[in-house]
């Protein structure tokens, strides 16, 4: 099969600096990491510096909450009812450039990919005599992964989806090379461009990485970049870009490893169990919540010891009774009061509030099986397969199986899919591409619904004010 992948197709040759001042990175800097040459003086030290990265993607604005939450109230599963004014904005597509949650959230994904860029760039020039040829290849091949699915967020965010204009529309800056002292202002890279990257960098990885067997603890197996992550991220980036045959195929790849498969019950989050692809590790003393960060802050009532902002939308609710015992909402939902002081109904996937030890699922087979059916039906329409696939999750569900006589067109099985994936993935952050890619409005009724239509100015965040005001190569978002 001849494959068309996005970085031939291009042909890019990118190579940025950092586009922020030494001083706004020595605040960013947390107090623990090495400097210079010590970062990487050693096999001990280089680690240290990877995992800093890891570390890095459980802050507040990673993967401690913000994000996943922007995904589902910027779309139609969560109803926001919290106080805080910069939230609300995004909410309501009321935002601002100035806004600092979007300000700090900029600067915090920049931060992990400087991480990442001087692992990349550091580790095969370490001399300590222990540390092999072959281990230091998968340290950069881990940090390839994570400055991949940094910038897939970052891109996810910022600029609109492949679908409005082929993927040739403004993205982000394209930062691939650690700061090392003399300041770059780069332009944002196209849309294509950052794929382009992304595509590249999982690419070289895969080669280099573990399998998630060759770890032999299960924090380890899931919680680091693997094969089979960086397969399901690249499945993911191809899935965003109607790339479906190639979807399919790594797609196929993750769920043929032996590490991965569906869970049989609700049972799995927080586990480490075969069901996790790639999470970030959570504990009671190492965790997101900086200041109000944390899953469980925004996901659970402030009766559960939470803030109660983000209980689930009349929309989603509506979904989930489309079929009376869904298990995805019947186990997995309390009431409690919520922000507003009034009884709403509360995910039950981030349960500690108290102490938001909740991993973060950021992969999970779950998704991998979603993404081959959708994959398979939009090259082949309604098939055995691809029902197959879906009844898995139905079965797990409690609901009743599928047949190929359940769908009278192809377009009736996609949205039957989309609306699974919907219930299957809710409050994981997803919810905003999955209505974009498929060119629909992020809300239809409530506060902003004129401006959630699909392709406008407000679906997607402003490039923050203070980054147009430092770097005059940066172009506003239209609208801002």
């Amino acid at each position: 099969m001849n494959k068309k992948y996005i970085i031939a197709a291009l042909g890019l040759s990118l190579s940025v600096g950092l586009f922020s001042c030494e001083k706004q990175l020595d605040e960013l800097k947390p107090e623990q990491d090495l400097t210079g040459e010590a970062a990487f003086a050693t096999e001990a030290t280089t680690m240290s510096t990877l995992y800093g990265v890891y570390s890095t993607l459980q802050n507040y604005e990673i993967y401690g909450g913000l994000t996943q939450v922007i995904g589902d109230f910027q779309a139609d599963n969560v109803e926001f009812v919290g106080s805080f004014p910069t939230l609300q904005e995004i909410a309501n597509y009321n935002v601002v450039g100035s806004n600092s949650s979007i300000q700090t959230l900029w600067q915090v994904y920049y931060r992990a990919i400087l991480r990442a860029n001087k692992v990349i760039a550091k580790t095969p020039a370490v001399t300590d005599p222990g540390f092999t040829e072959e281990e230091k290849v998968q340290v950069v091949a881990e940090a390839k992964f994570l400055r991949a699915l940094l910038y897939l967020n970052l891109s996810n965010l910022f600029s609109q989806p492949y679908q409005v204009s082929d993927g040739t529309n403004l993205s982000v800056p394209l930062v691939l090379e650690s700061f090392e002292g003399e300041i770059d202002f780069p332009e944002r890279a196209t849309l294509n461009e950052v794929h382009a990257q992304i595509e590249q960098d999982l690419m070289e990885a895969i080669p280099n990485l573990n399998t998630a067997a060759e770890f032999g603890d299960p924090s380890e197996m899931r919680g680091r970049a693997t094969v089979g992550a960086a397969q399901a991220l690249l499945a993911r980036l191809y899935l965003y870009r109607e790339n479906w045959a190639q979807a399919e195929e790594y797609a196929r790849k993750v769920l043929e490893a032996p590490s991965y498969e569906l869970a049989g019950d609700y049972g799995f989050y927080n586990a480490n169990s075969s069901e996790d692809v790639f999470t970030i590790q959570n504990s009671a003393i190492d965790n997101g919540r900086t200041g109000s960060g944390g899953l469980a802050s925004y996901y659970r009532p402030a009766s559960d010891g939470g803030r109660g902002d983000a209980p689930f939308s009349d929309d989603l609710i509506a979904a989930y009774q489309e079929e009376p015992g869904d298990l995805r909402f019947t186990s997995l939902s309390s009431e409690g009061v919520a922000a507003d002081a009034e009884t709403h109904l509360f995910t039950l996937k981030y349960p500690d509030a108290a102490n938001n030890s909740d991993n973060s699922p950021v992969i999970r087979v779950t998704e991998v099986v979603l993404t081959l059916a959708e994959a398979i039906a939009q090259q082949e329409g309604v098939t055995q397969e691809a029902i197959d696939l879906m009844n898995q999750l139905r079965a797990r569900a409690g609901l009743p199986l599928w047949t190929t006589a359940t769908f009278s067109s192809k377009e009736a099985f996609i949205d039957a899919i989309l609306n699974e994936r919907r219930k299957e993935l809710a409050f994981e952050g997803f919810r905003r591409m999955d209505l974009l890619r498929y060119e629909k409005p992020l809300r239809t009724s409530g506060e902003g619904a004129d401006k959630a239509v699909f392709g406008g100015n407000y679906t997607i965040l402003p490039i923050p004010q203070r980054e147009l005001d430092i770097n005059p190569s940066l172009e506003p978002n239209p609208g801002y």
